[in-house]
């Protein structure tokens, strides 16, 4: 059994989607409309922009969506995954390989995303920290003895959880961890405290949007970021992409609970093929990972 699965933020990089844009016209033609949904020539930033430009979280979020979507759907030979998932972000594009969004629908929520998202972070900011050689619950006991916000963010792989919340709190949890034996604590050069309860404007400005959104039956199982479980029904699948916003991505659990499914063979689409293999290879370095070309 194969899964498809796709990144998010962090995937940019310049000059992404030219190449498809050059050799496929079903891809010319998928970026022409994403240009007309946003605006604004989202395509001409992706190809000639500077990493400065895509790191604009109004630009990121859009590009890396369009590039791993598009990869997929304009694929040479049609691409038939039995499951997908996708890292926060990538949500996004796994539910329009699965067929259960439209492409420029989700397109107009991902760049709404973006920008709630900004004005969460503007309003309240915040940031994020990567820890590294400590055990989950470990981490989690410790950031809940925390009077400031902070709370784990991304459930990576084993031994790498990212948390996330205000300044002070990141600050203090990042002490007490290396205190309590942390390999590592890295800070993040992120814009905010993203799959916090900082981002509760953002979840509640984008429920109407994601409610409002047709969401048809996907033609396969989508592993979904908030409990690293299969959804199906579309009410569930909208349920859970609202609450992703404030939820952490159990990127870990997802993987393990597709292993279990019987799931042996991993192909990443997006980016540049290697943000999810790595993160898939130390859940378990026997799983089968790849990039679709």
């Amino acid at each position: 059994m194969t899964a498809y699965v796709f990144p998010g933020q962090g995937a940019q990089f310049t000059g992404m989607g030219k190449d498809l844009f050059d050799l496929s016209e079903h891809a010319k033609t998928l970026f022409m409309q994403a240009d007309d949904v946003l605006g604004f020539s989202l395509s001409d930033v992706m190809f000639n922009g500077s990493e400065e430009d895509l790191r604009q979280t109004r630009i990121t979020q859009p590009a890396i969506f369009v590039h791993s979507t598009v990869a997929f759907l304009s694929a040479e030979e049609p691409q038939e995954p039995d499951a997908v998932a996708g890292h926060s972000l990538g949500e996004f594009s796994a539910l329009v390989a699965a067929g259960a969004i439209a492409f420029p629908d989700a397109l107009r929520l991902v760049s709404q995303r973006a920008r709630a998202m900004q004005e969460a972070a503007d309003a309240r900011p915040g940031t994020m920290a990567a820890v590294l050689g400590l055990d989950d619950a470990t981490i989690e006991a410790a950031c809940a003895e925390i009077k400031d916000v902070v709370v784990p963010a991304n459930y990576n792989t084993p031994g790498q959880l990212v948390i996330s919340g205000s300044e002070e709190g990141v600050a203090t949890a990042s002490k007490v961890l290396s205190d309590l034996g942390a390999r590592r604590v890295l800070p993040l050069n992120v814009g905010g405290a993203f799959h916090s309860p900082l981002m509760e404007p953002a979840r509640e400005a984008l429920r109407e949007a994601i409610e409002a959104t047709r969401i048809r039956p996907p033609g396969c199982e989508v592993y979904q970021n908030v409990d690293g479980r299969p959804s199906v029904a579309p009410e569930e699948i909208k349920r859970k992409l609202i609450a992703q916003l404030t939820a952490p991505v159990r990127w870990t659990q997802t993987i393990q609970h597709m292993q279990a499914a019987g799931i042996r063979r991993f192909v990443e689409v997006g980016g540049k093929g290697k943000i999810l293999a790595g993160l898939i290879k130390k859940v378990d370095r026997d799983l089968d990972v790849e990039q679709l070309s």
